[in-house]
């Protein structure tokens, strides 16, 4: 009678070894293609302080700190990134601070950006001709309502934009993006 135990088959422990590695190559492989696309693919989130405020950046993403424009002369309207990457205009004032409310460079007619007019103190809409004043009322049409605002506040040489949630102050009515 034979006594002897039986040895597992030894390929057999091989292919599942080889099983495991070609597996283990191939999720590797096709997660090191996915990770970049997703990436690609979801926004990053972007970092907000109180009531939803973000710190204001140039085109490049960069943060702008508040001595940069507040070394401009006075009137001058500086363009920066702000709140979900909407083009902002912020204000120098006469006393070297910068002006609480932000107008958001869209137009209200077809959302065109459009440029601040020095020589006729006016922001113009080269799309379909509509003109605001330097609030951001509507001097003159199509444009429907006047330009969105934002809070801007100075904090530590930190610039932060925050959504204007309040009466506009130029209506006296609930502001019309809210």
């Amino acid at each position: 009678m034979d006594t002897s135990i039986p040895l597992e088959n030894p390929s057999l422990s091989r292919r599942q070894i080889l099983n495991f590695l070609t597996g283990a190559t191939v999720a590797v492989t096709a997660g090191a293609a996915l990770y970049p696309a997703g990436k690609f693919l979801i926004a990053p989130a972007e970092k907000t302080g109180v009531g939803g405020a973000i710190l204001a950046k140039d085109i490049l993403g960069t943060q702008i700190p508040a001595s940069q424009i507040l070394a401009d002369a006075p009137g001058t309207r500086a363009l920066v990134a702000g709140l979900a990457g909407e083009p902002t205009y912020l204000i120098v004032k006469e006393d070297h601070t910068l002006d609480h409310i932000g107008l958001v460079d869209n137009c209200t007619h077809l959302g065109c950006t459009f440029p601040w007019n020095p020589l006729d103190q006016q922001f113009q809409c080269p799309c379909h001709g509509s003109r605001y004043a330097p609030d951001g009322t509507v001097v003159h049409g199509p444009a429907p309502l006047p330009l969105k605002i934002v809070q801007v506040a100075v904090i530590d040489n930190s610039i932060l934009i925050s959504p204007w949630t309040e009466t506009d102050p130029r209506t006296g009515n609930q502001p019309w993006w809210v």
